[in-house]
């Protein structure tokens, strides 16, 4: 029987549900319907996860309230996507009803477990049943009424938690329609159930935890250690990380890095590859490495504009005067630096890289909202999957921090267009939401695997034609899934005035222009323009107004 959990078993529970994650991610991947490319649930809850589990191997612990707080400090700042802030908000719960404790008891556990659900639904604006919270709710439910008749082993309950949350996850096909067309369960709600049979799992002794971070290897850190500095010929130092999806040699994808940049280096294990290249078109190279399988992380430098400030000594000389903060700054997330340069050119101060796959944690953004020198930031997430994390940022921060909910680029570059410093924060916000409204974005990727959602039978690299999120089709031919947002927007009862073909990094001008043309012959009463954003994972991102 076990009756409490001390301060080292409780790291080495939450440890050992790092380590299941990291080793079930694709499982938890692949269960998302939704076949667009993005930063999956199995990826943004153990990138999640793994940031607690750094943190907590950074020292040992006297009691279970500094490990709690630890572990949701580390989520909290680590959390990726949707799915990662619900899973921050469950231990965040977890640690408030933990403070003081030097061990936890059974029941103790089981009321932080419904405290971390009841945090959970609190922060999300609309909560759909047949999710993560449903399971987490109906688990955390079964531990509290173990309890609450007089139980008292924390296997026990834990093991009747499971039971309720196995339960709930299989009904989650059920409540969901989308789910059950699809015949999968939630992804979320098995990466809940995934981090709770570790902590079993590692409670009764059956699985101890690694000694070392499991997203990581001392071999391969070594070899990216080696570079130092060179003549800059390639202006990009490029990192990313991708999980395999597929079994597939990569000595083409080696050669085609080799063709455009240099520093090259591929470490590689049975489940995932890290890349580091130098070179002038990054947005090609993540093109490229996803063809075998998604994106995990991601980090990219200019290595010009870094060398230049070392020439000029900027890194060594002492740091100008900061001017006095403005009232309002704006922060903006994109990838492509065609849009980033967009985003500046329309006064964002600081830009977060990332968007679809690359969802950046609240850290990542935190950290840019801090560099704004101003008393209020907007934040412009661009990317639905990112809203909730950036929502986080506002109590680690003393400015003000403003989410205005922008769920594409098009809608973020529509709302800094009507941003206007000089009116009041509600003005602002008033007028940056209302003019979202009125946008429309038409988007244009590939299919990252088979899939049957709504009605279609979706092949794996098949052309997506998407609308305000919305799937209208999947097609082999690109023309096909041009030509079909007509009757897409025509069911909108749009009247297209303005439209603006943002061309990713797999597309040339001549096909942008081409592009550009088919749209103008589609609404002639349009005025079409043509961008270059070098966006990844999106062929185009277009903004009908």
């Amino acid at each position: 029987m076990k009756e409490f959990i001390n301060a080292s078993e409780l790291k080495d529970m939450i440890l050992c549900a790092d380590a299941a994650l990291h080793a079930n991610m694709q499982v938890i991947n692949e269960l998302n319907v939704f076949p667009v490319p993005d930063g999956d649930t199995g990826t943004n809850m153990s990138l999640t996860v793994n940031n607690a589990a750094l943190e907590l191997r950074k020292k040992d612990f006297i009691n279970v309230a500094d490990v709690a707080s630890t572990a949701a400090s580390g989520m909290l700042r680590g959390a990726r996507g949707n799915s990662g802030v619900i899973t921050s908000l469950l231990f965040r719960g977890l640690s408030k009803n933990m403070k003081g404790l030097e061990t936890v008891t059974a029941p103790q556990f089981s009321k932080a477990m419904k405290a971390g659900v009841d945090a959970a639904y609190k922060a999300v604006m609309k909560p759909a049943e047949g999710t993560i919270l449903t399971v987490s709710r109906l688990a955390a439910e079964a531990a509290l009424k173990y309890t609450d008749n007089g139980g008292t082993d924390l296997d026990e309950m834990l093991d009747a938690s499971l039971e309720a949350g196995r339960e709930a996850l299989a009904d989650t096909m059920n409540q969901n329609p989308v789910l059950l067309k699809a015949g999968v369960i939630d992804a979320g709600g098995k990466g809940y159930i995934t981090i709770y049979e570790a902590m079993l799992r590692c409670l009764r002794g059956e699985e101890q935890a690694p000694a070392e971070d499991p997203a990581s290897s001392s071999e391969e850190q070594s070899v990216f250690e080696k570079f130092e500095t060179e003549e800059i010929k390639f202006a990009y130092d490029t990192v990313f990380i991708v999980r395999k999806t597929i079994n597939k040699d990569l000595d083409l994808l080696r050669a085609y890095l080799d063709s455009i940049g240099d520093s090259l280096v591929i470490g590689e294990d049975d489940e995932c590859f890290k890349v580091h290249v130098h070179t002038n078109i990054p947005g090609n190279a993540l093109n490229e490495a996803q063809k075998y399988g998604t994106l995990e992380t991601c980090k990219i430098e200019n290595m010009r504009t870094q060398h230049d400030e070392l020439v000029d000594g900027a890194a060594a000389a002492p740091a100008a005067p900061e001017e006095p903060p403005k009232e309002f700054g704006t922060v903006a997330v994109c990838a492509g630096e065609g849009l980033a340069e967009l985003f500046r050119e329309l006064g964002v101060d600081t830009i977060v890289t990332g968007g679809q796959t690359m969802n950046p944690s609240t850290d990542d953004i935190l950290k840019e909202i801090n560099k704004t020198n101003a008393n209020t930031v907007f934040v412009l997430p661009n990317n639905k999957n990112i809203i909730m994390a950036a929502e986080q940022c506002d109590p680690l921060t003393d400015k003000k921090v403003i989410v205005i909910p922008t769920k594409t680029v098009p809608q973020g570059i529509s709302a800094m267009l009507n941003f206007d410093p000089s009116s009041s924060e509600e003005e602002i916000v008033e007028v940056m939401k209302e003019s979202i409204k009125q946008v429309h974005t038409a988007q244009i990727t590939y299919a990252a695997r088979d899939s049957v959602f709504d009605g279609h039978d979706i092949k794996e690299g098949e052309y997506l034609a998407l609308l305000d999120g919305s799937l209208v089709g999947s097609y082999r031919d690109f023309d096909k899934s041009l030509s079909s947002f007509v009757p897409a927007v025509e069911k909108l009862d749009l009247n297209p005035e303005l439209i603006t073909v943002y061309y990713g990094a797999d597309v040339t001008e001549d096909d942008a222009e081409s592009t550009s043309e088919s749209f103008a012959s589609y609404f002639p009463k349009a005025e079409v323009s043509v961008v270059n954003g070098g966006q990844p994972i999106y062929y185009y991102m277009i903004s009908i107004e």
